[in-house]
């Protein structure tokens, strides 16, 4: 995701001209036509709250904004309780963090198809999961004596369905402080921006307008670039972390183990000692075996039995030691920091509250350790290499990783694909071939990992115990998915190269009206499922579908012409 800051519609910006909210590649106008007020907002956020401290009720949400937004009771409660850092982080100041939290089951979608179908052009690791809500949290925690409990604490709370962490971020830098200063007038100004954004579609570049400012936006990939006062800052998109390489320096001589931890969905709980590191942490691990997607649970911060968990209360040193990986952060050094290499140890260990940061483990890894990548990072520390740099390096490492494992996979599934010369239109799409773990198996010994990575070890192994995890499901589940929608646009297109009229003419009126009835059936499963389908083979099959309604009897017509699909 690519920004720059500029100035806004308050310093000689207009809001839809060449400085205001759009998008470069005018893919957005004509759908945008049928928004309803509110829709544009929907897009990018669910509300905006703001959570304060009552000496009675303890953390309560003061505001809602939009005003009509709908929260749960409990989806209040756990914002409520995850919008804070807890007593023992020592959060004075400003604080930002995010959390994932699940969504009430029921809930209706209220936009348009178009802005549904936005996900399918997104990376897996970018689309939105529809059971959970993303709060990113601006916390304000200052002394004050006017106040009861002499604090001042507030967080502004930004809830959406997106998991687009850093832009969220950049959002709340630029309107926090002053939210803080001006109250609710404020936030409705800002909730008014917001629904003057174009939808967020990737591959496009966006501007959106932000409280007198520009944010110039691209989903995805790349980075987010904010450019203000002629300084610049690069800020990585979707899950990964400002500084992957900030996250793991702690740890960083175990970064393979914890890759293939999260790779086979391990348990893990990361223990840390502010709610920004714990939440920065989880969002690193879960974003270092993209392109796949991580498909279990995970919480950056507190509260959940979750497969990866971040924490930050002492108290979960010994409520959760019987967590299988437990991963212990302290406080995160400066880059020219030179970490020390800790050893991985047994979970028996960890058993006071001040553990030394640590991996705690009984995990043996699959692959042996790559000494290089450690090398190349350790060097780099010695050198005082930026960390920014440092983050380039690992994201590739972890990316060429995950490439050279998920490689075999891909083509053994792609062998699952019925040749297209199997296709009929005269017949229902075939179906794919049954995965079989020992054919895929077979496969590895002349085109496996070996291939492309020239890391040793039980690769066999790794992939017995991947198949077995929710990632491997979550990741199959995805193909499958896609491959059956490529056979019924095949289909589709087989459909449409044939003479359909002249084969109407030579079956009886009943065989035409039911082969009408399926074709519009076909086109109602296109637009429904979003098949892979080009306009133009749309268009071909409406039109077959007008000429044979036109060869049949005036009776017959006039019920098919007001038939939609069924």
């Amino acid at each position: 995701m690519r920004a720059t800051l500029g100035p806004g519609p308050g310093s000689g910006g207009a809001r839809d001209g060449g400085g205001g909210a759009g998008a470069e590649g005018g893919r957005d106008a004509e759908p945008c036509l049928a928004l309803l007020p509110w829709d544009r907002f929907s897009a990018w956020l669910h509300c905006v709250c703001v959570v304060g401290f009552d000496l009675e009720l303890g953390q309560a949400v003061e505001v809602i904004y939009p005003p009509h937004s709908k929260l749960t009771d409990k989806e209040k409660t756990s914002i409520c309780y995850l919008s804070f850092p807890d007593s023992n982080s020592g959060c004075l100041g400003d604080t930002q963090f995010c959390f994932r939290f699940r969504r009430s089951p029921g809930r209706k979608v209220s936009l348009c198809c178009f802005l549904d179908q936005l996900d399918r052009d997104l990376p897996v690791y970018l689309k939105k999961d529809p059971a959970y809500y993303y709060g990113y949290v601006y916390f304000r925690q200052v002394r004050d004596k006017s106040l009861k409990r002499g604090y001042f604490q507030k967080s502004l709370v930004l809830i959406s369905k997106l998991p687009y962490v850093h832009l969220f971020r950049t959002v709340l830098k630029q309107i926090a402080p002053e939210y803080f200063e001006k109250s609710e007038a404020f936030l409705e100004a800002v909730c008014s921006d917001v629904d003057h954004w174009p939808p967020p579609i990737p591959g496009e570049i966006l501007h959106l307008p932000i409280m007198g400012i520009i944010m110039k936006v691209s989903i995805p990939p790349g980075t987010t670039q904010i450019v203000q006062n002629m300084h610049q800052i690069r800020i990585p998109s979707g899950y990964v972390s400002q500084s992957v390489f900030r996250c793991f320096c702690p740890v960083f001589f175990h970064i393979q183990m914890l890759w293939e931890l999260v790779l086979l969905g391990e348990p893990l709980v990361v223990m840390a000692p502010s709610p920004s590191e714990s939440s920065e942490t989880v969002l690193a691990l879960v974003s270092c075996i993209s392109p796949l997607k991580y498909c279990s649970d995970f919480r950056p911060i507190y509260n959940s039995p979750s497969v990866i968990l971040g924490v930050t209360n002492p108290f979960f040193a010994k409520t959760l030691q019987h967590w299988p990986h437990i991963i212990r952060i302290g406080d995160i050094k400066l880059p020219g920091d030179v970490p020390k290499q800790v050893k991985v140890k047994k979970l028996k260990n960890l058993k006071t509250l001040d553990s030394k940061p640590g991996v705690y483990t009984s995990y043996k890894p699959y692959l042996n350790k790559d000494e290089e990548i450690v090398k190349q990072l350790q060097k780099g520390v010695q050198q005082k290499r930026p960390t920014e740099a440092q983050s380039v390096i690992l994201r590739r490492y972890f990316l060429e990783l995950t490439e050279s494992f998920i490689i075999p996979l891909e083509r053994y599934v792609a062998s699952l694909m019925p040749l297209q010369k199997c296709i009929s239109p005269w017949k229902s799409p075939p179906q794919l071939r049954h995965f079989s773990q020992d054919e895929f198996m077979k496969t590895l010994e002349k085109a496996g990992p070996q291939l492309t990575s020239g890391l040793k070890g039980d690769w066999i192994g790794l992939y017995r115990h991947f198949l077995k995890s929710p990632n491997f499901d979550g990741w199959f589940r995805s193909r499958q998915k896609e491959m059956t929608q490529k056979l019924e646009a095949l289909h589709l297109e087989a459909l449409c190269n044939e003479n359909l009229v002249f084969w109407s003419q030579k079956h009886t009126e009943v065989e035409a009206v039911d082969l009408v009835l399926k074709l519009k059936n076909k086109l109602l499963q296109a637009d429904r499922e979003h098949l892979p389908v080009k306009t133009d083979t749309l268009k071909k099959l409406q039109a077959h579908i007008h000429d044979i309604i036109l060869a049949l009897p005036d009776d017959l017509q006039d019920i098919l012409l007001k038939t939609g699909t069924t």
